[in-house]
């Protein structure tokens, strides 16, 4: 079959564009950064008009770089940051504020105050998610309550919710349609992930109109077409949706129960593949729904991490020890070991399994001796350690060991930290040859709904191995580095830290 495959992978600081091809192969691929911007301590935001920007312009470039013609596009899969919020008009498509991202923590007093309420076992049982700021109902409710005139506008019908899927859909489709697909509904808090609907009880805790929010709709399907897109021809199917934590799952080919990933992005995120059980978590993670294809739904546990390779961009932007990310690696591998150096990244709060929005970074067991090299180390360490907690919490409440793990993301081209990752798991770890899986699981399901690929099977025989990483430590080695991790983490929470 002629022609390829364009996945839009918009992540929360740049835009990537991939081209596969019918055959699996990558043709072209384009990455472009946008602006991070930082009204007060602890909020994140994003400029729309900058996102679209950099879309438009990874995709221009990757399809230059595969040398294709635009008309060949067979299809448009989407991946994108799950919990950022926006707020948009419907007739002009305009945000009516810069959209609010997920590490943003303005809305912790208002995740506070609802749990005090009472109202977290409400939540957790029909959403699968704690009530943290990370998520974005709360998002929402601070718009609608702090943008002047949404609330009104948007009891009238004029505005429009959507995380970045939703939105990109939008404007793909010429503001044709507003639509989300279930595995990012499932990120909101007003999603209902076993009845698969959008909770009206929980819409009115959190005094959002039902009429703010798009149709759920399953993750490979035909949206809409594009129309009036700059570079892009009219008429292309817009045909998957994922968010990226659920894209990578499947673009890892993780189809059997108990298959398990972790990516390695801004922030680092483990899921497992629990089937069609909906598996409640009494360790801290959260339950999510992975996929929905057809009538058939999968879910999946998920553990987050908010800071892993954002950690490595705060060595490089705000202290000043690299010139560039891919710098870290060479400068860790100076010295042999962290010298008991451990770096807790809470540069926004800490994640699952211990929910503390009002954590802090911590940097412990410094030395007259310490040099960069120690810290750039313990950086890499400080991400694995995240996720050595995320797996327990996993094969308590999976009931099942994790044997191996498939690794993608940025940092998982990173072999000290692939190395030290396995060792203190003390699991294989196996690394893709094309770690780019969030942006090659939107484009199989793209693939999947105008007939590319056949099914699950043809997806599986694209997938391939690059390297496996053994442990090679003791496990008292292993007990010796978690002890002092586990020391710094209580050191670095809200409730033992001196202030």
């Amino acid at each position: 079959m002629p022609g390829f495959l364009l996945s839009i992978d918009q992540g929360t600081t740049g835009s990537t564009a991939l081209l596969l091809s019918p055959d699996g192969r990558i043709l072209g691929r384009a990455n472009r950064e946008f602006p991070q911007h930082f009204p007060k301590p602890g909020w994140v935001e994003h400029d729309l008009d900058e996102i679209w920007q950099s879309v438009g312009e990874a995709v221009g470039r990757a399809i230059e770089e595969a040398g294709v013609n635009p008309s060949q596009c067979l299809g448009i899969g989407i991946t994108n940051q799950r919990e950022t919020t926006v707020l948009w008009d419907r007739k002009t498509g305009r945000a009516v504020h810069r959209a609010i991202v997920w590490q943003d923590r303005r809305t912790a007093d208002r995740c506070q105050e609802l749990k005090d309420e009472g109202k977290e076992p409400l939540f957790r049982e029909r959403t699968g998610l704690v009530l943290d700021p990370y998520l974005a109902g709360t998002k929402l409710e601070w718009l609608l309550d702090h943008v002047d005139g949404a609330r009104k506008r948007a009891e009238k019908g004029e505005l429009a919710f959507g995380t970045i899927d939703s939105w990109l859909v939008y404007r793909l489709s010429g503001g044709k349609v507003h639509v989300t697909d279930a595995s990012n509904a499932s990120r909101t808090l007003l999603y209902d992930i076993s009845d698969q609907r959008w909770d009206e009880e929980l819409a009115a805790v959190l005094r959002v109109p039902m009429g703010l929010l798009p149709e759920v709709r399953s993750c490979s399907e035909v949206y809409a077409h594009t129309s009036g897109v700059p570079g892009v021809p009219d008429g292309i199917p817009i045909a998957g949706m994922a968010g990226d934590q659920q894209a990578a799952l499947f673009g890892q080919t993780c189809f059997n129960v108990g298959d398990a990933k972790c990516t390695y992005g801004t922030g680092a995120f483990l899921l497992t593949n629990t089937g069609a059980e909906v598996v409640h978590s009494n360790n801290g993670l959260l339950t999510t729904i992975a996929w929905r294809i057809g009538d058939e739904t999968v879910y999946a546990l998920e553990g987050s991490a908010f800071i892993a390779g954002a950690a490595v961009q705060w060595l490089r932007d705000g202290l000043g020890l690299i010139s560039s990310s891919s710098e870290i690696e060479a400068k860790a591998m100076e010295v042999d070991e962290s010298g008991d150096v451990v770096f807790v990244p809470a540069l926004a709060g800490l994640g699952a399994p211990h929910w503390d929005p009002h954590a802090r970074g911590l940097i412990y067991g410094l030395t007259r001796d310490t040099t960069a090299a120690h810290l750039a180390r313990a950086t890499l360490e400080g991400i694995a350690f995240q996720i050595v907690d995320l797996v327990d919490a996993m094969q308590a409440d999976a009931g099942r060991p994790i044997t191996r793990l498939r690794v993608d993301g940025g940092a998982a081209r990173n072999d000290l930290l692939m190395q030290f990752q396995a060792d203190m798991l003390g699991v294989t770890i196996d690394r893709p040859e094309n770690v780019e899986t969030t942006a090659l699981g939107a484009a199989y399901l793209a693939g999947m709904a105008v007939g590319v690929f056949d099914g699950l099977d043809s997806v599986v025989d694209a997938y391939r191995i690059e390297r496996s990483f053994e442990p090679q430590v003791t496990q008292g080695e292993r007990d010796g580095h978690l002890k002092r991790w586990r020391d710094a983490v209580r050191r670095a929470r809200s409730e033992t830290r001196i202030t």
